[in-house]
């Protein structure tokens, strides 16, 4: 293939940010849903609050997710002309299934998109041997672990908290709910910001490492993410959770199951210990799947008929869905640059 110029590689970066933009328009539900629904904050206030938590997870939490995404494509396999068309398609693959869910309201995993997008292109680019199945595999396994250790979370944590309260007055108990839950809010925005925010840093890295960035005596296994790199795409992020995705809200607010505040402390908490631990472990985890999930768990202490399963069952079609569909989309996208820039 033609090498890229520069101006395109500036182009694609532009791109991949447009996608961290999506990612937090998309995730905005996530982060807000539940203390919207409960009237604990305005959707305004809400939406602010978010987006500065996403922020201010840049400082001090490490880039371990950054450097799985990275590590996704074989760099010692696929050869540098390539590697930015490869990025071109997983991002064409990415953003357009973050659209399409949008469009039906369908709170899907923009990870998972991402991750659909860079095997379907890598493999058109290089054939399967071009992708570390090892990583795929570990997202694949989490992809069915994180939703479960959410719900098992949100319903424990549910549960606990309705046996310490239960001699207390339920007034009393709302109104110091309401309060808690902008500390479990805070706490689960932050949590979102430090596994979402690094999927984006880990799509520019190997276009940087194209350009010659790195250097040729570069460590293919752990190319270091710059600090600008860092801040740019946590201040995108959060200027798209400000942009807010409001027909997902509704369906993760509404229309899984009623909450009151203290069932969206509980579900925001289990989703947060869930993603911090992931984020840690440099697990790139579905946080839309986790606070679903979590929704969930919390719901089913109120009973099983409360949660609308017929709506959770459209999320989970979605969810399975997503990485083959961002895949073929990624697939075909290279195909098609391929074509216009010539083999």
């Amino acid at each position: 293939m033609i090498a890229p110029p520069l101006i395109l590689i500036v182009a694609i970066i532009v791109i991949a940010l447009v996608f961290d933009f999506t990612n937090g328009f998309h995730d905005s539900a996530n982060s807000i849903s539940t203390v919207v629904s409960t009237k604990v904050l305005s959707p305004r206030n809400a939406v602010v609050f978010a987006a500065f938590f996403n922020f201010l997870a840049a400082f001090g939490f490490g880039v371990a997710v950054a450097d799985t995404i990275s590590s996704i494509v074989d760099l010692n396999i696929v050869t540098l002309t390539i590697i930015p068309y490869i990025v071109l398609g997983a991002l064409t693959g990415a953003i357009s299934w973050n659209i399409i869910t949008w469009f039906f309201g369908l709170p899907t995993s923009s990870s998972h998109a991402l991750i659909g997008g860079l095997a379907g292109a890598g493999i058109s680019a290089a054939g399967i041997a071009a992708i570390k199945w090892s990583t795929v595999g570990q997202v694949a396994l989490f992809m069915v672990l994180s939703p479960l250790i959410g719900l098992v979370c949100g319903f424990l944590f549910m549960a606990a908290i309705l046996w310490i309260t239960r001699k207390a007055s339920k007034p009393a108990a709302e109104g110091h709910f309401k309060r808690l839950q902008l500390c479990s809010a805070a706490a689960y925005s932050f949590s979102h910001g430090t596994n979402d925010a690094q999927k984006t840093m880990g799509i520019i890295v190997p276009l940087l490492f194209s350009l010659g960035y790195y250097g040729a005596n570069a460590n293919l296994s752990h190319l270091p993410v710059p600090f600008w790199v860092i801040i740019i795409c946590y201040t995108t992020i959060a200027f798209g959770t400000l942009a807010g995705g409001w027909r997902i809200v509704r369906t993760m607010g509404y229309k899984i199951t009623k909450l009151r505040p203290v069932h969206g402390f509980a579900a925001e908490t289990a989703g947060a210990v869930t993603i911090l631990s992931a984020s840690a472990a440099g697990i790139p985890v579905s946080t839309t799947h986790v606070i679903c999930s979590s929704i969930m768990g919390v719901g089913t202490t109120m009973g099983a008929s409360t949660v609308k399963w017929g709506v959770a069952r459209s999320i989970m079609i979605a969810w399975i869905l997503t990485i083959p569909i961002s895949a073929l989309i990624g697939y075909a996208a290279f195909q098609e640059i391929r074509l216009v820039v010539g083999a």
